[in-house]
């Protein structure tokens, strides 16, 4: 009869089984630095992007010439913190604007990639916090991926710091790594290709991506129009979303029908996004982004389905990049993208060189200081805290509110605190679990002080009747967005806000001055099934008087 195991070999087979599971879970959060390096071209550009969209409204959203002056912000948020609310004079925001650019330029060449993605992510939060009254699910989204991206190497490649570090030598950049503020914490550059890095960092970037659809999956199985099939047809018919392909594309009710059970099949399947790897998850990868892709050329969600695709480029394993490489050199684009290569080291050497015109201590004498003393010490700790302890700490937040989000879960006081001061809350709706079934658009009858009317909101002659395209009566996606928020019930003093700006704005750009506006919500909805009108009236959200008080009553 066979003995027992002896206790050094059950200790054997544990940690094999443990090493064969870290292997396991370190191969599926494992990401390509050449993909760490596109992603941050991607969340740079993208940053850039976004400011680029916000200056159209600059004025009107985040001034006290706009629809939230301070006083009003101060009185509605006044547990918001924010940067852009230092000053309402548009040359302010204007410079902060610039500033974020600045920085978001030097993220898409990776110069001190750490600092500039922790200034980057400031300035957005701080953006975001002057008006949440204008955000959507993509404005969450970019601020997450690039909280996520502070704590990745994303400077390892294609960038000025991968420059520098080559030019240090590896001996030089491992004693420079460890002196504070002198490099972005990015591993030195293993080879011209390949590398890849798993960490918790890694982990919480992917499962990013993944909570936000299996929130959604969560909200979407709730509701009989999307499981039916029916969801995307009535999103079509609310043509205040639809333009480009979506205005041609309503009428089609059984490729919707075919495209929303796809979409809803593919959130049920977004667990194999983390659970496989090299080509299968790429292919999986590649059904989401064409997806998404969709929707940007059908329906005006602002930046969303962008920020999605770049959020998809750390799926992209070594696999991928390799095969990507092989496919340069077949079509001989190799010589030309080394010739691009060799002329960007060259200028980056150039703009190091002449920011490094000032006489520094060598890193080893800086590094010499410091050995064996506290302060040592105690940067080693905070560079471990910073770099594991913090990410782990969010990771775990992220995946209680989206818990939390759908019913699972409750999300502690202190906990809560956390989130909400690092503007993390998981919540992903979008479109559930009901989808939008109304077209809307609004009406700004404004009394002129010559007697007549005029609708100060387009500049047009005032009218309720049906437009031919709703979506062209919104400025922009955000002003969208915006009037949805003020339609909302607890957003009544922002009634007010707007009628305000309407007449400020009215009075500073016409001869004859409006002395009072009323502000209409008309709406219809249609049966995208056989195109009948199932409901449409308009009702009133405010009359406001231009030169009464700043808040009046709905």
């Amino acid at each position: 009869m066979a003995g027992n195991p002896s206790a050094s070999t059950v200790r054997s087979r544990l940690t094999a089984a443990v090493r064969r599971l870290a292997a396991a879970v370190a191969a599926r959060v494992s990401v390509d630095l050449r993909a760490l390096a596109a992603f941050r071209i991607g969340l740079g550009a993208l940053v850039i992007a976004d400011l680029l969209l916000r200056s159209r409204s600059l004025t009107a959203f985040y001034t006290d010439y706009g629809v939230l002056p301070r006083r009003a912000f101060f009185s509605d948020y006044s547990g918001n913190y924010s940067l852009h609310a230092l000053s309402g004079e548009p040359w302010a925001v204007g410079l902060l604007f610039a500033l974020a650019g600045a920085f978001a330029l030097a993220l898409v060449v990776g110069y001190r990639t750490r600092l500039v993605t922790l200034v980057s992510w400031v300035l957005l939060v701080s953006l975001h916090a002057r008006n949440p009254m204008v955000l959507n699910s993509g404005d969450t989204l970019l601020r997450l991926l690039l909280f996520w991206s502070v704590f990745l190497p994303l400077g390892a490649r294609w960038s000025l710091d991968a420059v520098r570090r080559a030019d240090r030598g590896a001996g030089a950049a491992s004693a420079a790594d460890s002196a504070p503020g002198d490099t972005d914490g990015d591993p030195p550059t293993p080879g011209p290709a390949g590398g890849a890095v798993a960490s918790v960092a890694t982990m919480a970037v992917l499962l990013q991506i993944l909570v936000m659809y299996l929130t959604n999956s969560v909200h979407k199985y709730a509701s009989d129009v999307w499981m039916s099939g029916e969801a995307v047809a009535y999103v079509m018919q609310a043509d205040q979303f639809t333009y480009l392909l979506g205005n041609y594309l309503a009428e089609f009710t059984g490729l919707l029908r075919m495209f929303t059970l796809l979409w809803v099949a593919l959130l049920f399947a977004s667990p194999l996004l983390l659970l496989l790897t090299g080509i299968p998850r790429a292919a999986l990868a590649s059904m989401f982004v064409g997806m998404h892709l969709g929707m940007a050329v059908t329906i005006r969600v602002g930046l969303f389905p962008i920020v999605v695709v770049v959020g998809f480029l750390p799926f992209l394993q070594t696999p991928v990049w390799d095969a990507l490489e092989r496919g340069v050199d077949r079509l001989g684009w190799s010589a030309a993208l080394a010739r691009w290569r060799d002329r960007f080291e060259s200028l980056a050497r150039t703009a190091l060189s002449a920011g490094a015109s000032l006489p520094r201590p060598a890193p080893s004498e800086r590094i010499g200081d410091f050995r064996g003393s506290d302060l040592a010490a105690g940067l080693s700790r905070g560079r471990v805290l910073f770099s594991t302890v913090l990410p782990y700490v969010f990771l775990v937040l992220i995946l209680l509110s989206s818990a939390a989000s759908v019913g699972y879960a409750e999300v502690p006081e202190p906990a809560g605190d956390a989130l909400d001061a690092a503007e993390m809350d998981q919540s992903w709706q979008m479109f559930a679990p009901d989808p939008i079934r109304t077209t809307r658009w609004y009406v700004a009858a404004g009394t002129l002080e010559d007697g007549t009317q005029r609708d100060v909101f387009r500049d047009a002659p005032v009218t309720f009747d049906r437009p031919a395209r709703a979506e062209t009566t919104y400025p922009t996606s955000r002003w969208r967005k915006y009037l949805k928020n003020v339609y909302g019930a607890d957003n009544e003093n922002h009634r007010s806000y707007l009628a305000n700006y309407l007449c400020g704005e009215w009075n500073r750009t016409h001869e004859t001055a409006v002395e009072n506006v009323t502000v209409y919500q008309s709406y219809e909805r249609t049966n995208p099934y056989n195109g009948t009108v199932e409901a449409a009236d308009r009702f009133e959200l405010i009359e406001y008087d231009c030169s009464g008080e700043l808040v009046q009553n709905a």
